[in-house]
């Protein structure tokens, strides 16, 4: 049986370069995700959602190749938007202030129903007090700028400043959430070689 695996289908969206901001078009996708907001290095409902959502999504999976379909593929890495309502809380690090939302995507041969009873199965085995704030939906970006970002995530800062620059350079502006996504187990990986890519939704600007 072979294997999918989206990352390497979608080279331009899932490994841009760490060299220069590039500008994509990402389409509609669908995602197992959650909401929340708190400090993610100090609020438990942050790690309680990365770990429902990767029971989830290798429950899916595993429920995908053992059934009718027999489909394998490679789990996608977890993805963050990142907001604030006051936006000042956000640029100024407030984290207690922020908001965020984790997100995993789904296959487009994964249905409705199939989440449903994967999330009924993995409540009979674990106890997942964030599976109640799951949903299945769809997210589209469109046009965004993004580049990879290698280091830790204290260190972003001088590359999320190239992207914006790269965004009002092209005449835009920016549209949407900060997008991460998470490329590197933080468990166990030197956070000198953690990789993230950073993304930012771009409108033309308004006149």
């Amino acid at each position: 049986m072979d294997k999918i695996d989206y990352r390497k289908e979608w080279k331009q969206l899932y490994n841009p370069s760490a060299k220069e901001v590039t500008q994509v078009e990402v389409p509609e996708m669908q995602f197992c995700m959650i909401d929340g907001e708190g400090d993610p290095e100090t609020s438990p409902a942050f790690h309680e959602a990365i770990e429902a959502l990767f029971s989830l999504s290798y429950a899916i999976k595993f429920m995908v190749k053992k059934g009718v379909l027999q489909t394998d593929y490679a789990v996608m890495p977890l993805e963050g938007l990142w907001w604030a309502e006051d936006m000042a809380a956000f640029t100024s690090k407030d984290k207690a202030r922020w908001k965020w939302r984790l997100m995993v995507m789904q296959p487009e041969f994964v249905d409705e129903a199939m989440v449903a009873a994967a999330i009924d199965d993995l409540r009979k085995k674990k106890a997942l007090t964030a599976l109640d704030g799951v949903r299945f939906e769809r997210f589209a970006e469109g046009r965004c700028a993004q580049i990879m970002h290698i280091g830790p995530f204290s260190e972003e800062g001088p590359a999320i400043e190239r992207m914006h620059r790269f965004i009002a350079d092209a005449g835009c502006q920016l549209a949407g959430k900060h997008h991460e996504i998470y490329l590197s187990d933080t468990r166990k990986a030197d956070p000198a070689k953690w990789k993230t890519i950073l993304r930012q939704p771009m409108a033309s600007a308004e006149r």
